[in-house]
């Protein structure tokens, strides 16, 4: 049996609607008693942003109708109750999919189909911050002792064991870290660009805008942590649209 539609998903969607898409998902989720990731999912597969602009919704709940094929017409012979049978291409946009990718994959594409290409961007953006922010912890350089001693090769030989060891000094690591960086944060620098470009578009929501500036004030503190430049205070001030 599905399980039964959560009144709490059409409620989440005409208060963010009636706060002009100020909301956020936490407060939403606060509001209702669901999940964060809850009402995360809901605004993607509902494509709230698109309301937003169209005022037009085909997700919220409709009122059955009894109304059937006419009689003596197959085309919905095996299947029993109104409904697709399980799998069935015609419940997907492009049932191309279901009919030649395994469950799983055609699972992801109908989720990433309720996405919208800003929100797509935004989650790379994240998941680019995410490795930047982890690899400070994997390429920490305790101090200029900080020696790391490398077992690269290993072969029996006449007298014992030979072994081959490879050491990697502190300073070679450092610059390891800082180029690696560097590449990275330029990666990240342009995903932020191209999301800043479409904020530009009519569909771009405030929430999407101010997260984007928190965004860029944790990574201006940590370009200043990793050049150790502890002497230049940073100041982070995120403005509403609109404000002076």
């Amino acid at each position: 049996m599905a399980k039964a539609r959560s009144p709490n998903r059409d409620k989440a969607l005409e208060l963010w609607l009636e706060s002009g898409g100020n909301i956020s998902n936490r407060e939403l989720a606060e509001q209702l008693g669901e999940k964060e990731k809850t009402i995360s999912n809901w605004k993607s597969r509902d494509k709230w942003n698109v309301v937003l602009q169209t005022g037009q919704c085909s997700t919220t709940m409709k009122t059955e109708s009894n109304a059937g094929a006419p009689e003596g017409n197959r085309n919905a012979v095996g299947n029993r109750g109104g409904t697709a049978p399980k799998r069935n291409s015609n419940a997907v946009t492009h049932g191309f999919f279901r009919k030649y990718f395994p469950e799983e994959t055609a699972d992801i594409m109908e989720e990433i189909e309720s996405k919208s290409p800003i929100d797509m961007l935004w989650e790379n953006i994240v998941i680019q911050y995410t490795a930047i922010v982890r690899a400070q912890r994997i390429m920490f350089v305790r101090d200029q002792d900080d020696e790391t001693r490398v077992l690269i090769k290993e072969k029996p030989g006449m007298f014992g064991t030979e072994e081959e060891w490879e050491y990697q000094h502190a300073w070679d690591k450092q610059a390891a870290f800082l180029n690696a960086q560097s590449r990275a944060m330029t990666t990240l620098q342009g995903l932020i660009k191209r999301y800043e470009e479409m904020l530009n578009s009519s569909l771009a929501t405030e929430e999407q805008r101010l997260r984007v500036e928190k965004l860029k004030g944790e990574i201006a503190v940590l370009e200043q942590k990793t050049s150790k430049d502890d002497d230049k205070p940073i100041e982070i001030l995120i403005k509403r649209k609109g404000e002076g």
